[in-house]
């Protein structure tokens, strides 16, 4: 059996998280949307080491598997061979920075994802929680692979690494309540495990400890999207607090892009209800009242003396962006709209244009978030309360 875990251990655990400071690795938690119930563990590379029982570790080598699952409220272990354990939890700790392990889930796709760092497992509420203690850098350019759209430009990547890498020490304590840092999927930011491309490899280490800063050296909140159709957003349209560098920026890099305009009809019926649901008590007696030009991006969608937040009707009809007008057609409404996401902070699409033309990740950062600047970790403002902020 794997031992337990000690009280003086669980305090030592717990004293890490308070004091944590962001040169620290990051702990993140994978698979946080799939609950999984038992786990594949393959070492890629290297090796890892189990505790046993009687203290002798279990050494894991290169091409070993094993399974990892919930017993009860236990995690028990299984080899191929049929050798078995039982713990209370499980921490797997590699032997050397480049070993690397490989996981897949009951719950997902049979797709093995690739793991650097240590990995701990602990039974929750039915289904497994698993956290994995990385290298930043390398945590960094997971994040840029899996957020960072289609851009096959350096340029590019860099931008998006210095946005990830801002996101990760302004939120590093997120969920230090939860036991880790930030978990892999859209509540913080997207991470599926490390990357072999080279060029984001390259890009991530090119940019290494840089950090996007407002005028005062704090760290910025780096939000981004797809396509901003022309114009991007005031952050105030979407989430009501307003910073000086997320403003409205005309953008003309986009606007040829794939994604940069859309359509969608909607029924007379479908509209009203959407409205009703959100207040407004007018009877909906033709297409009419409802139609609504919007040339530049505005905060409210208006008709008679009822308005609402265009990002609620987006949230409600599930529109891919809340930069759109409402015509009628034959006996529906048309939505004629542009961009795809919130809008706020950095274009994806417009990024690759400027990259693909010669700009700089600097140039391409300070465009989007207008007042930022480019520094090294180092020398960005010691605000601990700022950085456990959850958004």
């Amino acid at each position: 059996m794997i031992r337990r875990i000690s009280l003086t251990l669980l305090l030592s655990f717990v004293f890490y998280l308070l004091s944590s400071q962001p040169d620290n690795p990051v702990r993140v938690r994978i698979y946080a949307g799939d609950d999984p119930h038992y786990i594949f563990f393959r070492v890629a590379s290297g090796q890892y080491t189990i505790d046993s029982f009687n203290g002798q570790p279990v050494i894991v080598r290169s091409g070993e598997l094993f399974i990892i699952s919930r017993f009860y409220d236990r995690i028990a272990l299984k080899f191929m061979n049929h050798t078995g354990y039982l713990s209370d939890s499980l921490k797997i700790s590699s032997s050397a920075p480049e070993a690397s392990f490989m996981l897949r889930t009951s719950s997902s796709s049979p797709v093995y994802r690739n793991y650097s760092g240590d990995l701990e497992c602990f039974p929750d509420l039915g289904s497994l929680l698993l956290i994995n203690t990385m290298n930043i850098e390398d945590y960094v350019a997971g994040v840029v692979k899996a957020e960072g759209g289609s851009g096959k430009n350096e340029e590019y990547f860099k931008t998006q690494a210095v946005i990830a890498r801002t996101y990760t020490y302004r939120y590093f304590g997120k969920h230090i309540p939860d036991g880790y840092n930030l978990c892999d999927d859209t509540h913080c930011q997207v991470f599926n495990g490390i990357t072999s491309d080279a060029l984001i490899n390259a890009s991530v280490k090119h940019t290494s400890g840089q950090v996007a800063v407002t005028s005062d050296s704090s760290l910025i909140i780096s939000a981004f999207h797809s396509n901003c159709g022309g114009e991007t957003s005031p952050s105030e349209y979407v989430w009501l607090s307003a910073h000086p560098y997320l403003v409205r920026v005309v953008d003309p890099y986009c606007v040829t892009s794939k994604n940069a305009t859309w359509e969608k009809r909607v029924s007379l019926n479908e509209w009203a209800e959407m409205l009703s649901r959100n207040g407004y008590k007018e009877p909906a007696d033709s297409a009419k009242q409802f139609l609504f030009r919007q040339r530049i991006r505005v905060q409210d969608y208006v008709t008679g003396q009822f308005k609402i937040p265009f990002s609620r009707i987006r949230i409600e009809l599930g529109l891919r962006s809340s930069w759109f007008s409402v015509s009628e057609q034959d006996d529906s409404l048309l939505l004629t709209g542009k961009g795809y996401g919130h809008g706020v902070g950095l274009c994806q699409e417009g990024a690759m244009v400027m990259a693909s033309a010669g700009k700089k990740f600097q140039e391409i950062l300070k465009f989007y978030y207008p007042g930022a600047g480019v520094v090294g970790i180092e020398a960005v403002k010691k605000d601990r309360d700022e950085r456990k902020q959850s958004n």
